[in-house]
């Protein structure tokens, strides 16, 4: 009887176990604001957010938010605000992290910081990738399975053109595209005018539906599970 009831509390308490959600960060450029609608990065986020009804914990950050987007990622992992997650927890993390720009290169760093946690990512993208200061967004550490990084070679800013594995037999780089608008330029209407022509090229690829359906498509094959839809 006694071991009866133990193996009840056994199973009760295994059931009870926290089981942390995929994790799906996005970073936007520059100085741009974490919810402004106009940009690509929050566009994917909504629209991630009606497809996983549950399951998914989706958010966008500043690009100089990284500190901010770890603690969420452990906090989620944990299970608590300014938690620890354990080995476990931390093998179980489904985590994508995308962005544009300075986000992009924030997305390298943000994984580089959960290489050092032991925390695995599943998928990076980087959009037009633009380095920060003494930092390096070409190298793509270990932790991370698969990589994805799409650019444009034209104007003031460009993205990095060549994304590697820090070990080929850790991480994936599915490829490095390029995009070029020269001849098929972008309005990007809604971007403010110093967008549009100081850091025109630049801002067409964060603009190009092609390239963020493409990113859409990344994460959303990366997400190992059924997406369950809110939408009416």
């Amino acid at each position: 009887m006694a071991m009866s009831i133990a193996a009840a509390f056994d199973q009760e308490s295994q059931s009870a176990r926290h089981e942390p959600p995929a994790i799906v960060i996005g970073f936007l450029g520059g100085y741009v604001k974490r919810d402004n609608p106009v940009h690509a990065e929050v566009q994917i986020a909504a629209r991630l957010r009606k497809t996983y009804a549950t399951g998914v914990d989706v958010e966008t950050y500043e690009s100089r938010h990284v500190s901010e987007a770890h603690q969420k990622i452990l906090d989620v992992l944990s299970g608590k605000q300014y938690g620890l997650p354990t080995e476990e927890e931390k093998r179980s993390a489904r985590i994508v992290l995308y962005g544009h720009s300075w986000g992009a290169a924030s997305a390298i760093e943000l994984a580089r910081q959960l290489q050092k946690d032991g925390i695995p990512v599943l998928l990076t993208v980087q959009v037009d990738s633009i380095a920060k200061f003494r930092e390096n967004d070409t190298t793509i550490p270990t932790n991370v399975s698969e990589a994805a990084n799409f650019y444009q070679p034209n104007g003031l800013l460009h993205g990095d053109h060549d994304i590697r594995a820090a070990d080929t037999a850790h991480t994936k780089i599915i490829g490095n595209f390029r995009y070029d608008y020269a001849r098929s330029p972008l309005k990007c209407s809604q971007y403010p005018w110093w967008d549009r022509y100081i850091v025109k090229a630049h801002t067409q690829i964060e603009c190009d539906p092609v390239v963020w359906d493409k990113v859409d498509a990344l994460i959303r094959q990366a997400l190992p599970l059924t997406p369950q839809s809110v939408e009416k």
